[in-house]
């Protein structure tokens, strides 16, 4: 007979007097082995899970529970397999806990997703109603209204295009680009494509660019993707009539790459964001401030997709602030 021991998985032997008998070494690094020895209910703790092992030895079925752990500052989930063997009773351990996050993500997509439309739309319909009633003969309501209601649409379609984008921009993440592209050129074709944005919002922009020529392994639309959204949220959140500093320094060994790279600085002069957002900034749907985000225009993805775009260039997005002093936001990217 195989030992317990000797099993490679999380595995329970509670014996004939409702002790438990052995456990796995891996079962031992989530339980630990003083459990062994003890009654089984001392081992557990947990309501749900002995009332399956009761169940499962008064009918003599195998059945499933779940058992909640805890590693370190993270909750754990398990799906025990319980096999009753006489008054014996073998449990294995199933690590859930992947799956559990992601099921938690997916629900919090579309939970945030959802709430996102629903307010444009529940406007539109409110709007459409008025124009279809009291509204129906006044010239200067219908103007106020469907200006209005061009700006939510404006701005669901922005949040279609942005969602589609962070789906081709994950699903691309594991590939690493391999085109030679020269970042400082790229960073000036950016800016000129953005003149109009920049002329509108009266922000003044300086370019200082100390790259040389260096070249980047890097897919030119998405870097251009980055640049463009980094820019814009400085124009947007930095505050209007200001001024943008975009440096791009030469190549040289950064640290958290292992390698040479490039550094590409957005620099505002705004009023900063307080530390406690900053680690949070790049979750999709995160704002800082809502309703100002959302009357500018702005969708809660474009740190996300910036975050997965330098992700798979093998990068690092870096991001400081403070207080009445602005913002910048560094992408670093190793050099060819």
């Amino acid at each position: 007979m195989i030992s317990v021991t000797s099993l490679p998985f999380p595995v329970m032997l509670i014996d004939e007097t409702q002790t438990v008998a052995a456990i796995s070494p891996a079962l031992a690094g989530v339980l630990g082995s003083h459990v062994v020895g003890r009654h089984y209910i001392n081992a557990l703790r947990q309501p749900i899970t002995l009332e399956a092992i009761e169940t499962s030895l008064r009918s003599g079925q195998p059945l499933q529970t779940r058992w909640l752990g805890r590693d370190g500052a993270r909750d754990t989930t398990w799906a025990v397999h319980i096999v009753p063997e006489g008054r014996r009773v073998i449990l294995t351990f199933e690590d859930r806990t992947a799956a559990e996050e992601v099921g938690q993500l997916r629900r919090d997509f579309v939970a945030n997703v959802s709430h996102e439309l629903r307010t444009p739309l529940t406007a539109l319909q409110g709007f459409i109603e008025t124009l279809r009633g009291a509204a129906r003969n006044d010239a200067t309501a219908r103007e106020r209204f469907l200006g209005i209601m061009e700006r939510e649409t404006l701005r669901m379609t922005q949040l279609v295009d942005d969602l589609l984008s962070l789906s081709r921009v994950e699903e691309g993440e594991r590939m690493r680009p391999v085109a030679a592209v020269d970042l400082g050129a790229l960073v000036a074709a950016t800016l000129g494509d953005l003149e109009p944005v920049i002329a509108a919002s009266g922000v003044v922009v300086t370019l200082t660019d100390a790259s040389n020529g260096t070249q980047v392994r890097a897919d030119a639309n998405q870097i251009r993707q980055v640049i463009g959204n980094l820019i814009e949220n400085a124009i947007k959140y930095g505050g209007s009539a200001g001024v943008l500093n975009i440096n791009l320094d030469s190549a040289t060994y950064h640290r958290g790459l292992r390698s040479e790279g490039l550094a590409l600085h957005v620099q505002d002069h705004g009023p900063g964001i307080a530390q406690h957002h900053i680690p949070r900034l790049t979750e999709r749907f995160y704002r800082v401030d809502t309703h100002r985000s959302r009357a500018l225009g702005g969708t809660g993805l474009g740190l996300a997709i910036v975050k997965h775009i330098v992700n798979r260039h093998r990068g690092r997005l870096v991001i400081d602030s403070t207080l009445g002093q602005g913002t910048t936001c560094t992408v670093i990217l190793p050099t060819i």
